[in-house]
């Protein structure tokens, strides 16, 4: 028996996975989420939190691209207690209804965890693992290049692997269950490793309008000195989908 060549491999593994490479067929849609939420007091204390986040959502064909911005800002009897901004783009393409491609670029700024600006660029695949009525799984993995400054002045450059999961419960037609863990490890020191757990619940109070509650943990195996290693990130709000 004569063996296949590998031009005839080539082919056939061509022929055999091409259907489930095909690009995913889905109709445009854009979508515009933005939550806000606002806390203030007076007399014995004042205090003044704001919590802002905005997200917008473009797909056309298998190719889909998002933006989105966060602020949460504090302030305690007239001094800032609370400053974290945070912003990004990315895009993805679909190989297949469970493989894609995507490529991002991110800012956050969080000069109570001791970092003046920090900017990631990063590319990678993702992969639908679940995908039913009520449940999506999906998972990420690939490699980033992290550039930041410290609030007492310190610039650091390096190449990292990041990679995260995430999953959403329809507790109902539109009520929804998320959560999503994110990690970044530096590819040149191994002790140098940040771990990011956001949950959230989704409660609709019209077709437009719901209330969001969250809860994000944001753990930095080496913080910059001076600093603790976790923070820690209750929010609630109104969150309005267009």
């Amino acid at each position: 028996m004569v063996p296949p060549s590998p031009a005839g491999l080539v082919l056939a593994g061509v022929l055999l996975l091409g259907p489930r490479l095909a690009p995913a067929q889905t109709a445009d849609t854009l979508k515009l989420t933005s939550d806000v939420g606002v806390v203030s007091a007076a007399g014995n204390t004042q205090l003044t939190t704001v919590n802002v986040g905005q997200e917008v959502r473009w797909r056309t064909g298998p190719l889909t691209l998002g933006q989105t911005f966060a602020v949460v800002y504090g302030r305690t009897d007239g001094e800032t207690t609370s400053s974290l901004w945070r912003g990004g783009a990315r895009g993805e393409y679909a190989l297949s209804p469970e493989v894609s491609v995507y490529g991002s670029v991110a800012y956050d700024r969080d000069r109570f965890a001791g970092i003046a600006r920090r900017f990631e660029e990063g590319a990678g695949i993702g992969l639908g693992l679940l995908r039913r009525t009520r449940d999506r799984l999906e998972a990420k993995a690939g490699l980033s290049l992290v550039q930041q400054r410290s609030t007492a002045g310190v610039d650091d450059a390096f190449a990292a692997a990041s990679g995260g999961v995430s999953y959403a419960h329809q507790l109902g037609e539109k009520a929804s269950l998320r959560q999503r863990v994110e990690g970044l490890a530096n590819l040149e020191d191994a002790s140098d490793f940040r771990l990011t757990s956001e949950s959230a619940l989704i409660a609709p109070l019209s077709r437009r309008l719901a209330l969001k509650i969250s809860y994000e943990v944001r753990f930095d195996n080496q913080p910059e000195p001076g600093f603790r290693s976790t923070d820690r990130l209750l929010t609630s709000g109104l969150q309005f989908t267009l």
